[in-house]
């Protein structure tokens, strides 16, 4: 176990060696992309394939024992909660009680969307510094060797792009399908708010 430990971390070493100075940046970028990958992952989940509709039927009939689950079926149980209290401004209730879910909502996008924007800027970077050392290689006419020459200036070029576009392009698919996602569980939050302003609006009276 220990083996592979300290052999991953040799490996990772070697990455960094090859890579160049940007190889740190581009890690942590990395990680932080996927960390709020996994977290509007986790706040847009759907359990289940039941309707707004059905969800609020439910709550309301009282036909769920279980805890909610998901950000949509949670906003139903708690609109279904303030519906029954007949509050007078239940319009401006239920959109204070759902400030929390719209927040998760944006939670880390605009941070997904900078680091995307980021790591092939990163990758550029260290491109120009590999691009340097391979004509600082050449006007020195040094001998090519595995370290300090052409050949790891280019190596240091086309790793630190790869690299780059490697972290950009999964995160901005990623993140261009949570955004939809997004959009669909807005709306399913609008769709909440009115069936229960319209369950809670007197009924015409009849001539």
């Amino acid at each position: 176990m220990l083996a592979a430990f300290e052999s991953s971390l040799s490996q990772v070493a070697s990455y960094i060696e090859v890579g160049g100075y940007v190889m740190p940046a581009l890690a942590a970028a990395s990680l932080l992309l996927w960390f709020g990958i996994g977290y509007r992952l986790s706040a847009l989940r759907r359990p289940g394939k039941r309707g707004v509709g059905q969800l609020i039927e439910a709550h309301a009939g009282g036909m769920v024992s279980a805890r909610p689950r998901g950000l949509v079926e949670r906003a139903a149980a708690d609109g279904v909660a303030i519906w029954r209290k007949r509050p007078r401004h239940l319009r401006r209730r239920l959109d204070a009680a759902f400030a929390d879910a719209e927040t998760d909502l944006k939670k880390y996008s605009r941070v997904i969307k900078a680091l995307v924007i980021a790591a092939p800027l990163l990758g550029l970077l260290g491109t120009v510094n590999g691009m340097v050392e391979t004509f600082d290689a050449l006007a020195d006419q040094r001998i090519i060797s595995q370290s300090g020459s052409i050949a790891a200036g280019i190596s240091k070029a086309l790793f630190a792009t790869q690299l780059g576009l490697a972290v950009a392009i999964p995160g901005l698919f990623v993140n261009g399908a949570l955004e939809r996602r997004a959009r669909d569980t807005r709306r399913e939050l609008e769709q909440i708010k009115n069936i229960l302003c319209a369950r809670a609006a007197p009924a015409p009276e009849q001539s």
